[in-house]
C-alpha cells in the first residue's frame, strides 16, 4: 500500500472506540487545542480574522472612587435586573485586596485596605487570535459589524463557560438565569457605565492608543 493510500485511509476508515480516546485524549488539553478537536469533527470552522475593535472601554485608576454604580448600570442595561456578578465591568471583586487578593504585601497592593486604588477590570477587545472566541466550541463570539467589537451571539452560546476560562482577565461570566455568556460590546459604541460614570474613570477610547498601557495579568480568582 502506497504511503498515500495509508494516508487517506486513517480518515476514511470506521474509528475504533479505543482509536476515538487516543485522538481525543490529545484533543482536551487546554481549552485551545479542546475547542480544535470539537472543531475537527464537527466541520465548523475556527474563530479566525478579527479585525481591530474600533474601540476600547478603559478605567482611569485614578478616577475611580469604587461607588460600583458601573455594575449597576451594566446589568441594567443589558440584563434588566441589579447583578453584580454578571456585570462586563468588574468592580467588587477587587474592591478590598485589589487584583491578587489578600498576599504577603497586601497593604502596598491595590484595593480599598492597601494603597486604596480601586481596579475596574473591563474587556481588552483582544486582538486576533481572540482567546475567547478561540476557545468557544460552537463559534458563538463573533465580530460585531461596524464596530469589530467582539460580542455573545446568545442565540448560538450554550453557556459552556469556556470562554469565561480562557479570558486571561476572566471578564466574561456566565448568567446562572439563562445559561449565556456575558461579555462586554460596548453598547453599540455608547457604554451607559461609561456614560453615567460619576467620576469619569470610564471612557471609550480608540483601541491602539492604549494597546501598550493594558498589562496581562494571569487570571485569578474572585
Amino acid at each position: 500500500m502506497s504511503e498515500e493510500i495509508k494516508e487517506k485511509s486513517f480518515f476514511t476508515k470506521q474509528t475504533s472506540r479505543r482509536d476515538f480516546l487516543k485522538v481525543g485524549s490529545k484533543g482536551l488539553v487546554g481549552a485551545a487545542v479542546s475547542m480544535s478537536f470539537l472543531r475537527f469533527f464537527t466541520g465548523s470552522t475556527s474563530a479566525e480574522g478579527f479585525a481591530l475593535a474600533s474601540g476600547l472601554l478603559i478605567s482611569d485608576v485614578s478616577r475611580c472612587t469604587g461607588c460600583r454604580r458601573c455594575e449597576m448600570l451594566c446589568t441594567v442595561a443589558n440584563d434588566g435586573k441589579i447583578h453584580p456578578h454578571i456585570s462586563r465591568v468588574k468592580v467588587g471583586r477587587n474592591y478590598n485586596f485589589g487584583t491578587d487578593g489578600v498576599g504577603r504585601n497586601w497593604a502596598e497592593e491595590a484595593g480599598n485596605y492597601g494603597t486604596a486604588a480601586i481596579i475596574a477590570d473591563t474587556c481588552k477587545q483582544c486582538a486576533d487570535p481572540v482567546p475567547c472566541a478561540e476557545a468557544c466550541p460552537v463559534g458563538a463570539i463573533v465580530a460585531q459589524e461596524g464596530t469589530n467589537t467582539r460580542v455573545v451571539n446568545e442565540d448560538t452560546c450554550i453557556g459552556c463557560g469556556m470562554c469565561s476560562n480562557a479570558c486571561p482577565w476572566n471578564v466574561i461570566t456566565v448568567d446562572a438565569d439563562d445559561r449565556k455568556a456575558k461579555k462586554c460590546f460596548l453598547c453599540d459604541g455608547d457604554p451607559a457605565c461609561a456614560s453615567m460614570c460619576p467620576s469619569g474613570s470610564l471612557a471609550l477610547i480608540p483601541w491602539k492608543e492604549v494597546r501598550a498601557a493594558i498589562p496581562y495579568r494571569r487570571r485569578y480568582t474572585a
